[in-house]
C-alpha cells in the first residue's frame, strides 16, 4: 500500500503541475483511476455487513455466559466500554482543537464535494443522522435487522449484532452452538474475503490518491502530514497517561514495571499490525513477566483481541473528523456524539488483523455523510498507522488484564 500510495502521489503531483486544466488528464481521471478506486471501495463496503454480524456478536458471545463469570465478566466489559470511550474522546478533542483537515482552497474542496456526489450512489447510507438523544436511542432499536442492512442503517445492524451477541452468550443449546460456529464460518470467510481485498489495496490506493493529487496537488499531502502527527499524538497520551494511570490506580501495578514487562509483546504487536497474532505473546508475557492469574490474564487478553480496541476505536474517530474537515462538512455535537458512540462499538466489532478498521470508518463515514472516497487520502499511511494502533490495543489489553486481575485470584470456570 506504502508503494502504491507513492506512486500514485508522485505521479499524481506530476501530472496537476503538467497537465491541470487538460481534457485528456480529466478523461483519464473520469474514465480510469475514479472506477478502479471505486471499485476497491465498493469490495470494502460490500462486506461490511457479514463483519460487523458475525464479528460483533462473536465477541459479545465469546464473554460465556455473563452471569456465570459474574464479577470477571463484567469488570472486562466495564473496562473496555469506559477506556474505549476515553480514546475515542482523546481523538476527536484533538482533532476538534488542532484541526488537521482545514486548509483546503474552497474551489478545490468544491469540486472534490461536486465530484463526490456525482458518485455517492450506492456508497453512502439512505438513513439520516439523529438529531437529539431521543432521536438515537428509536434510531439503534431496528424494526427489520435485514431493512436495516439493505438500508445502510449501520446502528440498527450494530445493535441487533449485540442483541445476537448476548442472546448467543445466555442460551446453552446444541443448536445455539451450531448457530455459533456458523456465525465463525461467516467471520472466517469474510475475513478470507477482506485477505483478497486487501492484497489489491496498493492498485486502489494508487488509484485513489493518483485522483486526489492530480486534482489537488501539493496540498492534499500537507494535510495528510497533519493527519499522521494528530492520531501519533492521540495514541501516545492514550498509551502513556491513560494506561499509566489505569495500570496505577485500578491495577496496583508500579506503571514503569508494566510497560517494561510487556515490551515484547509491543514490539510484536508494532511488527505484525494485528492483535491475534500478538495474542500468544500477549499471554506468555502476562504470566512469565507480570506474572498475573492464568486463568484470569487468559481469559481478558482473548476477548480483548477482539473487543478490546482502543486504538482502533480512537484512530476511527480521528479519521472520521479528519476527513469532515478536509471536505468542509461540519458535525455537530449531537453527530460527533454518535461518532463516539460507533466507534465504541466499532472497537468492539472490528477483526484484529491488519487493515481490520477499514470498512467501519467507510461505514461511519457514509452516516455522517462525508464523501467516503475521502479514505483513499488516509490509505497511504494506514499500514504505519495500523502499527502504531495495534500496539496501543495490545498494550490496553494487558493493561486491562492487570485491572481485571486485581483482587481475583479464582480461575474462570
Amino acid at each position: 500500500m506504502l508503494v502504491g500510495g507513492l506512486l500514485g502521489v508522485t505521479i499524481g503531483v506530476a501530472a496537476h503541475v503538467t497537465l491541470a486544466g487538460n481534457p485528456g488528464l480529466d478523461a483519464f481521471i473520469r474514465n480510469v483511476s475514479q472506477p478502479v478506486g471505486q471499485i476497491f471501495l465498493r469490495l470494502l463496503f460490500m462486506l461490511v455487513v457479514p463483519l460487523i454480524v458475525s464479528a460483533l456478536a462473536l465477541g459479545i458471545a465469546g464473554l460465556n455466559d455473563l452471569s456465570s463469570l459474574g464479577r470477571v465478566g463484567l469488570k472486562t466489559l466495564a473496562y473496555t466500554v469506559v477506556v474505549s470511550a476515553i480514546a475515542v474522546v482523546i481523538g476527536i478533542g484533538l482533532v476538534n482543537v488542532l484541526r488537521p483537515g482545514d486548509g483546503l482552497p474552497p474551489a478545490a474542496r468544491e469540486k472534490l464535494l461536486a465530484g463526490a456526489a456525482e458518485r455517492a450512489s450506492g456508497l453512502s447510507t439512505t438513513v439520516t443522522a439523529p438529531k437529539t438523544g431521543v432521536d438515537l436511542l428509536v434510531q439503534i432499536v431496528p424494526d427489520n435487522p435485514i431493512k436495516a442492512a439493505a438500508n445502510g442503517d449501520m446502528l440498527g445492524v450494530m445493535f441487533f449484532s449485540l442483541m445476537l451477541g448476548i442472546g448467543l452468550a445466555i442460551t446453552h443449546t446444541e443448536g445455539a452452538r451450531r448457530f455459533q460456529g456458523a456465525l465463525e464460518g461467516l467471520y472466517d470467510v469474510t475475513m478470507t474475503l477482506i485477505g483478497i481485498v486487501i492484497q489489491l489495496a496498493p492498485i486502489g490506493v494508487a488509484a485513489l490518491l493518483f485522483t486526489l493529487t492530480a486534482q489537488l496537488g501539493w496540498d492534499v499531502l500537507v494535510l495528510l502530514g497533519r493527519y499522521v502527527f494528530v492520531v501519533v499524538l492521540g495514541l501516545a497520551i492514550h498509551q502513556f497517561v491513560v494506561y499509566s494511570l489505569t495500570v496505577r490506580l485500578l491495577g496496583g501495578m508500579n506503571p514503569i514495571t508494566f510497560f517494561r514487562g510487556i515490551t515484547e509483546a509491543m514490539l510484536t504487536a508494532f511488527s505484525t499490525a494485528s492483535s491475534n497474532a500478538t495474542l500468544p505473546t500477549s499471554i506468555r508475557v502476562a504470566e512469565e513477566k507480570l506474572h498475573l492469574p492464568p486463568a484470569i490474564s487468559r481469559f481478558v487478553l482473548t476477548i480483548g483481541s477482539t473487543a478490546n480496541q482502543n486504538g482502533t476505536a480512537l484512530f476511527e474517530g480521528v479519521t472520521v473528523l479528519f476527513l469532515a474537515q478536509f471536505y468542509g462538512v461540519e458535525l455537530g455535537l449531537g453527530q460527533q456524539a454518535l461518532v463516539v458512540f460507533i466507534c465504541i462499538l466499532g472497537g468492539i466489532g472490528t477483526a484484529g488483523v491488519p487493515a481490520g478498521s477499514l470498512p467501519v470508518i467507510a461505514l461511519i463515514l457514509g452516516m455522517v455523510h462525508v464523501p467516503v472516497e475521502g479514505i483513499g487520502i488516509i490509505l497511504g499511511v494506514d499500514r504505519f498507522l495500523d502499527m502504531c494502533r495495534t500496539t496501543l490495543n495490545v498494550t490496553g489489553d494487558l493493561a486491562a488484564a492487570v485491572v481485571v486481575s486485581r483482587g481475583e485470584s479464582q480461575p474462570v470456570e
